[in-house]
């Protein structure tokens, strides 16, 4: 069995960063260890919240690991909350990141042309750096604009994201740049890859729902990532993605219309097993 850490916070209510990580990418019959970066009571997008910044014990963590020999297939990270972290991450990718292990980034840190609001304007370069030694990064627009020092519009053609996927292959990112939430068609929404090494371009587009919930980006990067580990394609492993990610926002649509915080993610696991 395939053993991967995920490296990003823990809140304890709201399913996002690990508590969706975990089950998603375990349920994909992956072994899934943990480096929890802070402990939060819930997440941001609640009226309150506590926050834990456990970035003393990844060094700690980390020797341990490696004077018992534990080893990783891939290293997936999501919300890293300062500039310290993305550093330690860094030296993670370094020891525990050699070749043959897949560093798969998700720089979860802004959406709808804005930062979130703990970030300040000097973040995205630290972000860029953490891309710059990954295998695989998937950014949405907003992100993909701030790390490369593009100006944000809400409307772009088909053209722009080429053009930003180039910026974004150009951070040091090794195999493959990604996209995500990507409209082109009205109606729709999608994902557009540029693959380095083979110098390929892709774009699809599947189904936009017009809600919104805070995490579906968690769902989406943990299937994406497990299935890519699992053998698929990017292209595949992304298109599952969506449809699971979909599928998990129309139950929570159906069954639980007034649950803001989270998607009932849960409810649609049976499908990951077909």
């Amino acid at each position: 069995m395939k053993r991967v850490i995920t490296i990003q916070d823990i809140s304890c209510v709201g399913k996002c960063s690990i508590t969706t990580a975990l089950p998603i990418i375990s349920a994909l019959g992956i072994e899934t260890a943990i480096l929890p970066t802070a402990v939060l009571s819930n997440h941001t997008q609640f009226d309150e919240f506590t926050f834990k910044n456990l970035e003393d014990q990844i060094e700690p963590i980390s020797n341990t690991w490696e004077r018992l020999g534990i080893d990783f297939d891939g290293i997936y990270t999501g919300y890293l909350a300062s500039e310290k972290q993305i550093d330690l991450v860094i030296k993670f990718f370094d020891r525990f990141g050699k070749e043959g292990i897949l560093r798969f980034v998700d720089p979860a840190m802004a959406d709808d042309g804005k930062l979130y609001v703990s970030f300040d304007n000097d973040f995205p370069k630290a972000m860029a750096r953490l891309c710059g030694n990954a295998d695989i990064i998937i950014p949405n627009f907003t992100e993909a604009c701030l790390m490369t020092g593009t100006k944000y519009t809400e409307s772009y053609d088909e053209n722009k994201i080429r053009e930003l996927l180039y910026k974004l292959a150009k951070l040091g990112t090794k195999k493959a740049v990604v996209i995500t939430g990507v409209s082109i068609e009205t109606g729709k929404t999608g994902f557009a890859i540029y693959e380095i090494i083979e110098d390929r371009y892709t774009f699809y587009s599947h189904e936009r729902l017009n809600k919104n919930y805070h995490g579906t980006g968690d769902v989406y990067s943990s299937v994406a990532f497990g299935e890519f580990m699992n053998g698929m394609s990017l292209k595949e492993a992304l298109i599952k993605a969506a449809d699971f990610t979909i599928c998990s926002i129309k139950e929570t649509m159906e069954n639980d219309p007034d649950k803001e915080y989270a998607v009932d993610f849960e409810k649609v696991l049976p499908m990951l097993w077909k």
